[in-house]
Parts: structure tokens; sequence; C-alpha cells
């Protein structure tokens, strides 16, 4: 037993340090993240098993050898780091401010309506199921075309009334993995209990799919939304779009590609504009390398994978797929996401991409750094999943009552000011 505790304790404390000071290197990236992003937005469950282990140990025996009380040693320390995980997290606040756009929602209002339920956060698998006043249309093809069937899922509330405002809400998975299932579910419950419709869409996935497939299947989305969204009780012509990590790629992409020939054949006179984007922890430029040791481009996931070009040979392909390479003065507001201590996609490329939005886009850029967050930490309804659905509603609200109001765009770029866990981001 003293060594069961050993190994108990040993592993609390890996587990913490992995957290707060993840791992970047090529070999470690993937680990780190598993280790941390369960450790990190489950940190209150991790916190009752690590006790609860390191208290069984110890009253059956753990403390009769030397082993053990280290083992109690190594465990103590990381509890302490898991509760000042936990302290962390709850200190997250995310304030839209001097955004150019009409967010200020009235404080007892948003008291009322806009939390996010606790019960989510004491028992994260309750996101899979509908929220009360919520139902989900599962299912729907959107794009037929021989053997290809690209299915949705819809999230709108149960009640009826005027046509609300479209979310679309666009996976994750390197662009080779992933499902409408299993993303975006915090944020589209919590959406359509605030009047929103949501749209959770597959698209196709390389191998199989070559770029820019991805995006093509997206664009028709945005064209089958135009003609069937009244079916829902959507607006044709209100339609934002999110998505995290690949769907943050891609979310970016459609908002600043809208109208772009090469990526909607077939069907170029359709209107493919979105009214906002709000891309969680995205890859924006597949061509500099940045903060990557290599650009993003010329690893073996995109040359033989989802691009299928030689980086080398032809770097202009991997251009066009960099949300970077579209930047427009007619952008729609962005609202960018990301956890510091991301070490799939490094914080930095979130940080350069704002830098330039904000230089080109004469459209509000809102950017909030999540501190000690990791990649994907809005799979989980975790406090600071919480707090960022929160903002994001409030965020797309002010932009339809701007839509409803007739109130047009600020003609100059916006200074914005985020404060995430009570420090500033600039």
């Amino acid at each position: 037993m003293p060594f069961a505790l050993l190994a108990v304790g040993v592993t609390a404390l890996l587990l913490t340090v992995n957290a707060h000071a993840p791992r970047y290197g090529a070999a470690l990236a993937v680990p780190s993240f598993f280790a941390g992003w369960l450790t990190i937005e489950l940190a209150p469950h991790l916190l009752v098993a690590e006790v609860a282990g390191i208290g069984l140990t110890a009253a059956y025996g753990g403390l009769g050898a030397w082993p053990g009380w280290v083992g109690l040693g190594a465990g103590a320390v990381g509890v302490a780091g898991t509760a000042a995980t936990i302290v962390a997290s709850r200190r997250t606040v995310v304030t839209l401010r001097e955004s150019g756009a009409p967010m200020e929602i009235d404080a007892s209002e948003t008291r009322k309506t806009s939390r996010y339920p606790i019960s989510h956060l004491i028992l994260p698998p309750l996101c899979l199921i509908p929220r009360p006043g919520v139902r989900v249309h599962r299912n729907i093809v959107f794009r037929q075309e021989g053997r290809l069937r690209l299915k949705l899922d819809v999230y709108r509330p149960a009640s009826g009334g005027d046509l609300r405002p479209g979310v679309m809400q666009i996976h994750g998975g390197a662009w080779v993995i992933g499902d409408k299932r299993e993303q975006g579910l915090p944020l589209l419950n919590h959406l359509a209990v605030h009047g929103w419709v949501g749209f959770n869409v597959n698209y196709r996935l390389s191998p199989r799919a070559t770029w820019p497939d991805h995006l093509i299947d997206l664009k028709h989305f945005i064209a089958w939304y135009r003609e069937h969204a009244r079916e829902y009780g959507a607006d044709p012509d209100f339609l934002c779009v999110t998505g995290g990590s690949a769907g943050g790629h891609l979310a970016a992409l459609v908002a600043l590609t809208a109208g772009e020939a090469e990526f909607q054949p077939g069907f170029e006179d359709v209107d493919t504009s979105v009214r906002g984007a709000v891309p969680f922890y995205g890859v924006y430029d597949l061509v500099e390398p940045g903060p990557w040791p290599v650009p993003m481009g010329a690893t073996s996931l995109m040359e033989r994978r989802v691009v299928k070009k030689s980086f080398t040979q032809d770097t202009e392909a991997f251009a066009k797929a960099s949300p970077v390479s579209h930047l427009r003065p007619d952008a729609p507001p962005f609202f960018v996401v990301h956890g510091s201590h991301d070490t799939l996609v490094p914080v930095a490329e979130a940080r350069r991409f704002v830098k330039r939005l904000r230089e080109t886009s004469h459209s509000p850029v809102v950017y909030a750094e999540m501190q000690g967050g990791q990649h994907a930490f809005d799979v989980f309804p975790s406090y600071r999943t919480a707090r960022v659905v929160e903002a994001v509603e409030r965020f797309l609200t002010g932009l339809h009552r701007q839509y409803a109001e007739g109130v047009r765009r600020p003609s100059v770029p916006s200074e914005i000011t985020d404060s995430v866990d009570g420090g500033p981001v600039g």
C-alpha cells in the first residue's frame, strides 16, 4: 500500500505541474494537452478524486513505509496545485468594452438570464442533454450529391415567435476527425436558451477530402441556410459563425471569404457573408512559422492529408488556406478566444492574427485570452467555459441588436480591452 500511495501522490503532482507549466515540444505537446485539458477543466472533480485516493491509501496502510510518506508529500503539493487551478478558473472574467458594437446589457437582465447553469458545472455530461426550453432536430441533410450526405443538428428555442438570429457551429479535429455531436454543445444550448437558433454542421474530413472541400461544404450550408432558415425559426439574413481549433480556422475563413467564387463553385451568386465570427483557438497562418518550429503548412498533416501539396513547391495553395491572406476592411466583427496554456496551437498564433485583423478591419475585433486555459477548454462545461459562453452570448446578442436597429458598423478600427482572470489582455 505505501507504493500505491506513492503512485497516487506522484500522479497528482505530475498532473498539476503539467497544468501550470505545459510541455510544448513536438513529442510532448499531445500528451501534455490531454493531461492538462482534463486536469484544468475538470479540476474540481479531480480534486475530489485526489483527496479520496490519498486518504484511502493512507488509511489502509499507506504510511507504513517511507514510499508512502513521499507519496503523501507529493500528493499534498499536487492537491494544492489543483486547488490553485480552481481558484484561477473562478477568477475568469471576460469584459467587453470599447468594442464599437452595442454589446452592453442591463446588469439586472444579465443576472436574470445570462448565467450558465451550475448543475452543468457539477455534472458535465448534462451538456449532452438539451436544456429546458431547447428543442433539437438531429441529422438534417443540408447537402446531398451522389453518395455524399452532409448533416447538421439544429438547437432552437422550443417556443415560437419572430424569426431569430442564427449561428453556425463548426467542429474541430485537425481537419481529419470530429463530429457535430461532440463540440460546441455548451455554447449552442446556452444560445438557444437566449433566443438563438444554432446549426451544428458536419463537413467532409481529410484524407478523403482535399482542401478546400472543407470550406466549400460550409459555404453550401450557408446557401442551404438562406433557403431553409425560416423552417427552423431563424432569420435567413442574419447568421454568425463559430468553431474551435480546425473549426476556428474554418470559421475565420467563412467570415473572411464571402463571395469568393473559388470557394463556392456552382453557386457563386449566393450571399455567403456572415454577421459576426467567434473563432476559438484556431490556426490562422499556415505560411509564416511565428510560434511554430516550422510553418503549419509544412507539417506532414497539412502536406499529406489536408492540402495534399508540397509546401515548398506550392506555397500559394497554403496561403489561400490561411485566414490572414483574406483580411479585408469590410470583414465582419470578430471575437477571438484562446487559452494562454494551449500546447497544440500556441497563443501567439491568436495574438498575431488579432493584431493584423485590427490593422485591416473596420469592424470591432475583440480578443479574450483565457489565463491558464488549454486547447479545447470549452468542450467541458467548466467554470471558465461558463464565463466564456456568457460573454459570447453577450457579444452576439449585441451584434443582433445592432442589426435589428439598423445601426451601421464603425468606419474605423476599434481599440479593445478584454479583462481575463482580472488582468488586461492587449
